[in-house]
C-alpha cells in the first residue's frame, strides 16, 4: 500500500513546505541587498541571495507545478473519452504509478473484446424484447385497416397499411446498415403517411444519375438515416412556409465517397442558428442523450453520431441553409456495398 501513496501529492506538500524555505530567503535576500546598498554586507551576498531564490523558484515550477497542470490537462481528456498516449504519458512525468496504471487498466477494459461482446448481447436483447410488444401495434393497425375497408374508407385502410409498414421497418427491422433502396422506400412509406396531411402542397423529388442506379441503391448506408432528416425537412422547412413545398433527395458518387443532399425550399435558418448547428455536428460524438431541440437537431446530431461511430469522423453530416430559400442537409459516407467495409464494424449488432 506504501508503494501507492500519491508522489505528486508528496511533492506538492514538499513545495508547500519549502515556500517557509522561499519566504526565508526572500527576507535574507531583502536584507543582503539593502545592506549590500549601505555597504554594511558584501554584495556577493545578495547576488547568492538572489540566484538561490531564482534557482528554487524555477525549480519548483518545472519539477512540480507543470508537470501537476499537465497531469491535470491529460486526465480531464481521458475522462472525454480521449486515449493517453506516450507523448502524453512523458508530460505527465508526476503522474503516480498507482493512477497510471489504473488509466492504461481501463483502457484496455474499454477496447476489450469482452466488452464490445458485452454490449451486443445487451443489444440483441433489447431488440428481441423490443420485438415482442409491436405485434399487438401491427395487429391493431391491421383490424382499423380491415374495419375500413368494410366501410368503404380506402383512404384510411392505405393510410392505415402505411403506417404498419413504416413501424415495421423503424421496430422490426433491427440491421444498423441497409441499403439505400431500402431507406428510399420507408421514405416514400413515410412521405406517403404525410400526403395524407398535406396533399398536393408537399412533394418530393428523387434525383440521381442512372448510370449509377445500381450502385447507389446498393450502398450501404445506417438505417434511418434519411428519413429522420426528411421529416426536419417538413416539420422545420416546408410546413412553415405559405403555398407548396418541395423536397429533394440528390445523391451522387466519387470514387470512395456517396454524397446525399437531403433539399427542402422552406423557410430557411438564420447564419448564427446554422453556425451552431454545424458546430455542434462538428464535435464528434457529442450530445448523447441530449434532449436540446433546436432546428431538428436532435435528429442531426443523432444520424451524425451514427455515422461516425460506424464509418469514423471523416463521414458525416454538414448543413447548409439561406433564410426564405431553403437549406441543404448533406450526408458524406463511403461508398459501399458490404457492412464488412465498414471501418468500425464492432459496434454493428
Amino acid at each position: 500500500m506504501e508503494k501507492k501513496k500519491n508522489i505528486l501529492y508528496i511533492s506538492e506538500r514538499i513545495w508547500r513546505l519549502g515556500l517557509f524555505v522561499l519566504g526565508m530567503m526572500t527576507v535574507m535576500f531583502a536584507f543582503a541587498f539593502f545592506g549590500a546598498i549601505r555597504g554594511k554586507s558584501p554584495i556577493w551576498l545578495a547576488v547568492f541571495s538572489g540566484v538561490a531564490e531564482l534557482a528554487y523558484s524555477l525549480t519548483g515550477w518545472f519539477w512540480i507545478i507543470k508537470p501537476y497542470r499537465n497531469s491535470e490537462k491529460i486526465i480531464e481528456r481521458f475522462l472525454e473519452g480521449y486515449l493517453i498516449s506516450e507523448t502524453d504519458g512523458e508530460k505527465a512525468a508526476m503522474l503516480t504509478p498507482y493512477t497510471a496504471e489504473q488509466i492504461k487498466y481501463t483502457e484496455k477494459f474499454l477496447h476489450s473484446p469482452k466488452l464490445m461482446d458485452l454490449n451486443k448481447r445487451q443489444a440483441q436483447y433489447l431488440a428481441l424484447q423490443n420485438q415482442i410488444n409491436p405485434h399487438f401495434l401491427y395487429n391493431t393497425l391491421e383490424s382499423i385497416r380491415g374495419e375500413a375497408l368494410i366501410a368503404g374508407l380506402d383512404g384510411v385502410a392505405d393510410m392505415t397499411e402505411a403506417l404498419a409498414k413504416f413501424f415495421r421497418y423503424t421496430i422490426t427491422k433491427v440491421e444498423n446498415l441497409v441499403s439505400v433502396e431500402e431507406e428510399l422506400d420507408n421514405c416514400e412509406t413515410y412521405f406517403g403517411i404525410q400526403k395524407y396531411r398535406f396533399g398536393d402542397r408537399l412533394n418530393l423529388h428523387i434525383e440521381y444519375d442512372p448510370a449509377e442506379h445500381e450502385k447507389i441503391m446498393n450502398c450501404r448506408i445506417p438505417k434511418l438515416t434519411l428519413q429522420p432528416i426528411l421529416e426536419n425537412s417538413i416539420i422545420h422547412g416546408t410546413e412553415l412556409k405559405l403555398g407548396a413545398g418541395n423536397l429533394y433527395i440528390r445523391f451522387a458518387c466519387t470514387q470512395e465517397r456517396l454524397i446525399i443532399c437531403v433539399s427542402d425550399d422552406g423557410v430557411g435558418m438564420d447564419e448564427e442558428t446554422l453556425a451552431a448547428l454545424n458546430r455542434k455536428l462538428g464535435r464528434a460524438n457529442d450530445s448523447f442523450g441530449s434532449s436540446e431541440e433546436e432546428k431538428g437537431g436532435i435528429a442531426l446530431v443523432n444520424v451524425n453520431n451514427r455515422i461516425h461511430l460506424i464509418f469514423g469522423d471523416e463521414y458525416g453530416i454538414h448543413v447548409y441553409s439561406v433564410p426564405d430559400r431553403g437549406t441543404d442537409v448533406e450526408i458524406t459516407i463511403p461508398l459501399t456495398e458490404s457492412d464488412r467495409e465498414a471501418k468500425n464494424r464492432s459496434v454493428l449488432k
